[in-house]
């Protein structure tokens, strides 16, 4: 007997007994439409083509409003169909695939047109989907050996969600497509704040000495002058002057020393105390709104220019680059109140520390080419992902910064000696201590009218020529004593925070 024949007198039987216990407690407890094995397909449809989704190794039971005489299966490897009364058609999966099967009556007439798309069972999937999604409304269907994923759900995490569980039943994520919408595409505000204390202190201490002496008519000079090797040169030209060589005024070297025609025995110095305190503060509140799932960017600064090459006439082509306050980031809202934000945040500035300088010189054709100087950028930056509730704040970034420098210059030997040492030594110290700390702020937030949109601008007035001159002001109204123009809420607000 014909293995395939053989399997289907089988199937056959088994699929017979199972109808009848079906048909009987259908009539109690009828099965959702996902789970029904009994389709009926009315016969007005003529040559419409019906779709018959079926499971690997399961069959389906279609009822006919009138009676068939032959069924005509284009490919019987993928699907079987026996005819086991005349208005009822038994179909059975083979293997994964789709083929047709016609329904014709006993004068040739087709009844019905049968698309059959035998594919993975799924029922096993969709109930571990409602089980661990019970809010979602996810269905997966089975395209060959493939899975289709259909539905929408109420945030993106849901959807990976599904996806996930889907990839794990058919093995490979290239096997999954999914269709999964979400219901509502949710903005996201992100509030970030660098702030910035950065302290220096320079402390400067130095004698420049210079003793004359003349021993046996032979002039005996002495002389320091240090230059302060840590800051570079002294803080300021500030110090005290003691004695008096008196040739020359100061006689700060020896040829002024031999020019004199009556040096003296004298012992002259310059004491150079000096300190110097320094506070900056640096303070940025770029705030930014993005859909849940899309970047934005943003930018308060400019563009400065950097030369990156020049010709054999001395023309030299630049590229801009960006500073200033900086930020990036996509929100992708995982669930109710939970975000995820990937953010890159930036404050820069233009400083001479570190900066290139290029020498000018003559182009190839005599030309004068003139020099350049390449500012550095002083960069805060901090790029992370983070994960927080709607109206959460964190710290992603944080810096705590101390470096002491301290150098003494000195005369070797003599700087030893006690007390007198001290007019040998130059002593340079330069501390500096930064404390940087970046926070990130987010919000589920909802548009609202424009009339619920308050700017910086609101209340300002220009002011009138006799306003300027007699009374000195720079605007009319502004702030709080003016008048609210109409159509502009007393509270400032710009969005509906969730």
């Amino acid at each position: 007997m014909n293995p395939i024949l053989h399997r289907s007198v089988a199937l056959i039987v088994a699929i017979a007994a199972a109808a009848a216990g079906a048909s009987a407690a259908a009539q109690n407890n009828p099965a959702p439409a996902n789970e029904s094995r009994i389709i009926s397909i009315s016969s007005k449809a003529g040559a419409v083509m019906q779709r018959v989704p079926l499971a690997l190794n399961q069959a389906v039971v279609i009822e006919l409003d009138r009676d068939v005489h032959d069924v005509v299966v284009t490919n019987p490897l993928i699907a079987d169909a026996v005819v086991k009364a005349p208005k009822r058609i038994i179909v059975m999966s083979l293997k994964v695939g789709q083929t047709n099967a016609m329904l014709l009556d006993a004068q040739g007439a087709q009844i019905a047109n049968l698309q059959i798309l035998v594919g993975s069972d799924v029922s096993a999937l969709n109930e571990q989907i409602a089980q661990q999604m019970p809010g979602a409304k996810v269905k997966a269907e089975a395209l060959n050996d493939n899975i289709v994923l259909s539905g929408s759900v109420d945030n993106v995490e849901e959807a990976s969600q599904a996806q996930r569980m889907a990839e794990r039943f058919a093995g490979a994520a290239i096997k999954v497509l999914n269709n999964i919408s979400v219901d509502q595409r949710q903005q996201v505000l992100i509030q970030v704040r660098v702030s910035e204390m950065s302290r220096t202190i320079s402390k400067q201490l130095g004698i420049n000495s210079l003793a004359v002496a003349k021993t046996a008519g032979v002039p005996i000079v002495a002389a320091t002058d240090n230059q302060f090797s840590l800051v570079g040169s002294a803080l300021s030209s500030m110090g005290v002057e003691i004695g008096n060589t008196g040739a020359c005024q100061p006689p700060t070297t020896t040829a002024c020393l031999y020019s004199s025609p009556t040096p003296h025995n004298n012992l002259q110095g310059v004491l150079q105390a000096l300190e110097r305190i320094g506070l900056v503060h640096t303070l940025a509140e770029p705030n930014l709104t993005a859909i849940s799932g899309e970047a934005a960017k943003f930018l308060a600064g400019g563009e400065f220019p950097v030369p990156i090459s020049r010709d054999q006439f001395g023309n030299v082509t630049v590229a801009y680059k960006p500073f200033g306050v900086g930020l990036s980031f996509t929100p992708v809202v995982l669930s109710k109140g939970r975000l995820s934000l990937q953010i890159s945040t930036e404050v820069s500035e233009l400083t001479n520390t570190g900066a290139l300088i290029l020498a000018g010189g003559t182009a190839s054709n005599g030309t004068p080419v003139p020099g350049a100087t390449l500012p550095a950028l002083s960069v805060r930056r901090t790029e992370t992902t983070v994960e927080l509730p709607s109206g959460g704040s964190l710290a992603i970034g944080g810096l705590i910064q101390q470096q002491t420098k301290q150098n003494l210059d000195a005369l070797p030997g003599v700087k030893d000696l006690p007390i007198l040492g001290a007019l040998f030594r130059s002593r340079d110290f330069q501390n500096n201590e930064t404390e940087l700390v970046v926070t990130v702020t987010a919000y589920l937030v909802n548009p609202v009218a424009p009339t619920e949109i308050a700017g910086p601008d609101d209340g300002y007035a220009t002011p009138t020529d006799l306003e300027t001159i007699l009374l000195g002001r720079l605007n009319a109204v502004y702030g709080k004593d003016g008048k609210t123009p109409p159509g502009i809420p007393k509270n400032a607000l710009g969005y509906v925070v969730q």
